[in-house]
C-alpha cells in the first residue's frame, strides 16, 4: 500500500512544464506527461553518461526496475542533457514531484544544489541523492557509500595479480569522490606489496569534459600506462572505463571494474576474460531501499551509508580465475576482517 503522506496532485499539468520534462530528454515507463490524478512511485534522474554506461547509471536502473516489479507502481527514468544547468536538473526533479512521483531521487552528485531546491518546493515528497552528503532536509536521504574500502580490496587484488609490479589507475574526473577510489586503491596496493607501483592518471578536471562518458579518453589512458608496464588497470569512470576495459583485453592484461560486476555485463562480454573482479557499491540496493521505506511509510532520510559492514560495498567473484585462486581470496577475505574490524583504516583522500 502506498503510504497516506504521499503526494497527490489534480488537474493538468501547465504546458510550460510539460515542455520543460520534454526538454530534459528522457525515457519513461509513463507516456504522459501530465501531472499525477494518483499515487506514482520511483523516479529516477540519470547522471551523466546515462543509462547504458554498464555502471553506475544502470545500476540506480536496476534498483528502480526491482521496486516497479516488487511494488506494481508506475516509475520514470530520465536522461541528462549536454551542457544543462543547476537549475536544468532541478527544474526535472521538480517536474516529476509535480506528477505525483515519491521518492524522486538525482544519481549522482551533480543534483546536489537541484535536490536541495526541489525537496524544499515539495516538503512531502522524499528525494534522494546518490554519491553527495551535503543535502541536509527532512525529506532528503543522502545515498553514499565507502568506496574507498572495495577499493583498498581492489588494491589487494592488483598486488597479489601483477608480474611486473607496476598496476594503474585510471580516475574519471579529479574530483573528491574519485579521490576516494584512488586512495584506497592506493592503500591497498602497498599494504600488500610496497615494491609494486601505481599509476594514477584522472582523465579531466570536469565532468563537462567528458571524464565519466568518453571511452575513447579511458581507452587512450590505459594505453599510456600499459605501455609503462602496467598489467592491472582500475578504472573508476562510468562510461569512460569501458574504454580502459577494451585496452586490457586488446593488451591481455588485467582490468577491474567498477560499481556494477562489469564481468555480467553483456556489452562488454566479449572482454570479460580480461576483467579480473569488479569494486561494487550497490547502488541498486540503495535505490530500491529508498522506494521501500516511502512504500512502508517511513522514508529514509539523513546520511544512508553503505560499507563492507553493510555489505553494500564489496568485490565481484564471478571471474572463474578470480573466484577460485585460494591464495587471492584469503588475502582480500584478510584485508576484509581488518577493514570491517577497524584494524585497517582506510584512507578517502
Amino acid at each position: 500500500m502506498r503510504r497516506i503522506s504521499r503526494i497527490t496532485v489534480a488537474g493538468a499539468a501547465t504546458a510550460s512544464l510539460a515542455l520543460a520534462l520534454s526538454a530534459c530528454g528522457g525515457t519513461s515507463t509513463s507516456s504522459s506527461s501530465s501531472e499525477s490524478k494518483g499515487d506514482k512511485g520511483l523516479a529516477i534522474a540519470y547522471d551523466v553518461g546515462g543509462k547504458g554506461d554498464q555502471s553506475f547509471n544502470d545500476a540506480a536502473f536496476a534498483g528502480l526496475s526491482k521496486a516497479k516489479e516488487e511494488f506494481g507502481y508506475e516509475t520514470r527514468d530520465v536522461e541528462p542533457t549536454d551542457g544543462e544547468t543547476d537549475a536544468d536538473k532541478e527544474q526535472r526533479l521538480v517536474s516529476l514531484a509535480r506528477q505525483g512521483y515519491n521518492p524522486v531521487i538525482g544519481v549522482g552528485y551533480a543534483y546536489a544544489s537541484a535536490v536541495k531546491g526541489a525537496a524544499a518546493k515539495y516538503p512531502d515528497t522524499t528525494f534522494g541523492i546518490v554519491d553527495d552528503a551535503t543535502v541536509e532536509a527532512d525529506n532528503v536521504a543522502d545515498l553514499v557509500f565507502s568506496e574507498e574500502q572495495a577499493s583498498y580490496l581492489a588494491g589487494v587484488a592488483a598486488a597479489e595479480s601483477t608480474k611486473t609490479n607496476v598496476v594503474g589507475f585510471v580516475g574519471g574526473v579529479d574530483i573528491p569522490l574519485i579521490h576516494k577510489f584512488r586512495a584506497g586503491f592506493e592503500q591497498g596496493v602497498k599494504d600488500t606489496n610496497p615494491k609494486v607501483k601505481v599509476l594514477s592518471q584522472f582523465l579531466t578536471q570536469t565532468a563537462e569534459e567528458g571524464g565519466f562518458s568518453s571511452p575513447d579518453k579511458g581507452k587512450t589512458a590505459a594505453e599510456g600506462q600499459i605501455e609503462k608496464k602496467a598489467d592491472v588497470v582500475y578504472a573508476a569512470a562510468g562510461l569512460s572505463g569501458q574504454g580502459v576495459i577494451e585496452a586490457a583485453a586488446a593488451n591481455k592484461v588485467w582490468a577491474i571494474g567498477v560499481d556494477s560486476d562489469q564481468y555480467k555485463h553483456e556489452a562488454l562480454a566479449k572482454y570479460k576474460d580480461s576483467i579480473l573482479t569488479s569494486a561494487m557499491k550497490d547502488v541498486a540496493k540503495a535505490v530500491y531501499n529508498l522506494a521501500k521505506s516511502v512504500e512502508e511509510g517511513k522514508p529514509e532520510t539523513g546520511i544512508v551509508r553503505g560499507d563492507l559492514k553493510t555489505g553494500e560495498v564489496s568485490l565481484s567473484n564471478s571471474n572463474p580465475k578470480f573466484a577460485d585462486d585460494a591464495e587471492l581470496q584469503e588475502a582480500i577475505e584478510t584485508a576484509k576482517e581488518k577493514i570491517i574490524s577497524g584494524e585497517i583504516e582506510v584512507k578517502s583522500s
